[in-house]
């Protein structure tokens, strides 16, 4: 069974990579993206007389690395679904660190990230009662944003009250699971849920192959027991980018500043590839079509964490995040919508429905940098999903 999960997991993703690569090479020759990002950098220099940062995350690394030996550029979970073998699958970031995230609004944000590698105030963990926990992929991470304009920052103003941020770029249904059932505590309130339509399903449709998150949704009790074993993720994490790089760039043998620069590049351009940036993208830009297994599978998890929250005396709440590309196509389907939030209905979640709250506004596109197409939210976008949090739980 483990030999047949393993040879269909290695099927998958090199499907996927031999896809990215031919988008690679198709993007190689695309006009319309360099004409996108020249508008964006025009606007921002109109609306903050500063130029974009065309830096990429590896040049900032390598300059701040000179003053701060604590700083890390953000390596996401993800990136572990393909190795079986681990001992240790880790479900967060570096900790205690000055981490380097992303960049869609014209500057990179960072972060300190706190005791378990995760984008939170590290005090917000002794707190006595927690008011919202938030687990989910990069919009709740907070990419592209600093604090405290991301989402659990949002809260934590407007309720004048804790939220611990579990959130992590590259996230799916099943790493989200396995995170909630390794940082949930007996002081949690609500538990928030944030599903983003544009590519949850996909990173299901790979999590579902990996036998160290199966056991979550198998094994009664399961536990890495992950809050006592931060240091082993650290050097995980630490080791497998290191490597990751080295093994890209040892042939390039670089020598001076002009090579340097050419290397940082290139590691920029391995990292995209190995999160295969492109074919999610590709995923974002059409409502994708999945077949029930998958939506079976998204219920079951649903339904376990359900029962967790039941069990630690919270309540769960279902985020709905849509996407630029819906905002954008005069024939977006609602077919995945409808499903997952019949779902939801089914299951008796409350429901946070950001389609709903977006489709209200005369122009959602706002909402996003620019006004063109991103990958995430801007600052106000994330403001506007608080918000609605807020007001449903305030009372």
């Amino acid at each position: 069974m483990i030999r047949y999960a393993t040879i269909s997991l290695v099927s998958i993703l090199f499907s996927l990579y031999i896809f990215e690569s031919y988008i690679i090479f198709k993007d190689h020759f695309s006009i319309a993206q360099k004409k996108n990002q020249a508008l964006k950098e025009k606007i921002y220099k109109e609306n903050t007389g500063k130029n974009w940062d065309n830096r990429t995350r590896f040049q900032i690394y390598e300059n701040k690395k000179k003053i701060n030996n604590d700083i890390v550029i953000r390596f996401q979970p993800s990136y572990f679904l393909s190795k079986q073998n681990l001992s240790i699958f880790p479900l967060s970031g570096i900790s205690n660190s000055e981490t380097i995230h992303c960049n869609e609004n014209g500057y990179f944000s960072i972060y300190q990230s706190d005791r378990f590698g995760f984008n939170n105030p590290d005090e917000e963990w002794n707190n006595k009662e927690i008011e919202y926990l938030l687990v989910g992929d990069s919009f709740t991470h907070g990419s592209c944003v600093n604090r405290p304009n991301d989402i659990a920052s949002v809260l934590r103003t407007l309720s004048s009250k804790s939220a611990l941020n579990l959130g992590y770029g590259g996230n799916g249904p099943m790493i989200e699971y396995a995170t909630l059932r390794e940082f949930i505590s007996p002081n949690v309130k609500n538990i928030l849920w944030l599903y983003c339509e544009s590519n949850d399903l996909f990173e299901l449709v790979i999590e579902r192959q990996n036998k160290n998150l199966l056991k979550y949704l198998n094994t009664k009790n399961y536990s890495q027991n992950l809050k006592s074993r931060q240091k082993e993720v650290d050097e995980l994490l630490d080791k497998n980018f290191e490597k990751e790089l080295q093994n890209q760039i040892k042939k390039e043998n670089p020598n001076g500043e002009e090579k340097s620069i050419k290397n940082n590049r290139i590691k920029y351009k391995i990292l995209k590839f190995i999160r295969l940036d492109r074919t999610k993208k590709i995923f974002r830009k059409k409502d994708a079509k999945y077949d029930d297994i998958i939506f079976k599978k998204f219920e079951k998890i649903l339904l376990s964490s359900l029962n967790l929250t039941k069990r630690n005396n919270s309540k769960l709440i279902f985020v709905y995040i849509p996407g630029y590309t819906r905002y954008n196509s005069s024939n977006y389907s609602d077919e995945n919508y409808n499903k997952i939030t019949s779902i939801v209905e089914k299951l008796g979640i409350d429901i946070v429905d950001m389609k709903k709250v977006f489709d209200k506004k005369n122009n959602p596109k706002r909402f996003f940098p620019f006004q063109q197409f991103a990958w995430h939210y801007n600052e106000d976008g994330y403001k506007k999903v608080a918000e609605a949090i807020y007001n449903l739980t305030k009372g």
